[in-house]
């Protein structure tokens, strides 16, 4: 569980500061490992606050690459009916999950060789309360926080889509939202997202909401090695 808490601690913000001295007083939401074997249907949160979850049967468990063991989200076309709901992972509604107007940190470990696909979401772009997402469209993460005050996104300036690991956190405080990859900031965007609360599960791989035909699912393609979720 140690892995992320550096980055986040030391994650550059939006004025070009580190992070203020309560990142200190960091507290784990919940720290999905991914470190379950070939055919785990449960996806354990190690934080100690139970949030663990559902794991899709097209999910790869216990797949490991390039000295690490995570889940392997296989590539399905875009907008291709029908709907994969066997390719999320899916952590049932919990309000611990809610960034709400806390300090919020969303960290992972990704691979992918991909260019397209939701990579965490809780709620989606017409959910009453607001929504959080990681995604990473043509390679490039970008994170988005969207509140009762409106919405701020990250993007990544360069493509990660190379096939090696990279470590990705998103950070939304009450001044705006950063974004940082292998240690680096390398986006921010400043404001106020007001206050994220809905009622949804978070849906790890893509969303849950969708057919695709009028609504895509957004499906990622790539590996996960861990997700990490905390609040200061």
């Amino acid at each position: 569980m140690r892995r992320w808490f550096p980055l986040l601690a030391t994650t550059i913000l939006l004025t070009g500061t580190p992070m203020p001295a309560h990142a200190s007083a960091v507290a784990t939401i919940a720290y999905w490992g991914m470190d379950e074997p070939y055919g785990a249907t449960r996806m354990s949160d190690s934080s100690g606050n139970r949030l663990d979850g559902q794991i899709g049967g097209e999910v790869g468990t216990g797949t490991a690459v390039r000295g690490a063991t995570g889940y392997r989200f296989d590539r399905l076309e875009p907008d291709t009916p029908p709907a994969h709901p066997g390719h999320l992972v899916v952590v049932p509604d919990d309000p611990a999950m809610n960034p709400g107007a806390r300090d919020f940190a969303v960290t992972l470990r990704l691979r992918t060789t991909g260019h397209f696909g939701n990579i965490i979401q809780k709620g989606q772009s017409a959910t009453e309360g607001g929504n959080f997402k990681l995604q990473i469209p043509n390679g490039k993460v970008q994170c988005s926080f969207r509140g009762d005050r409106g919405v701020l996104e990250a993007d990544a300036p360069y493509a990660i889509n190379d096939g090696a690991w990279h470590v990705v956190t998103c950070v939304r405080v009450s001044t705006g939202v950063a974004l940082a990859i292998d240690g680096q900031r390398v986006a921010g965007r400043q404001g106020w997202t007001g206050a994220i609360r809905n009622n949804w599960p978070l849906t790890i791989g893509g969303k849950l909401d969708c057919d695709q035909r009028t609504v895509g699912c957004d499906y990622y393609a790539g590996d996960l090695d861990y997700v990490s979720l905390a609040t200061a």
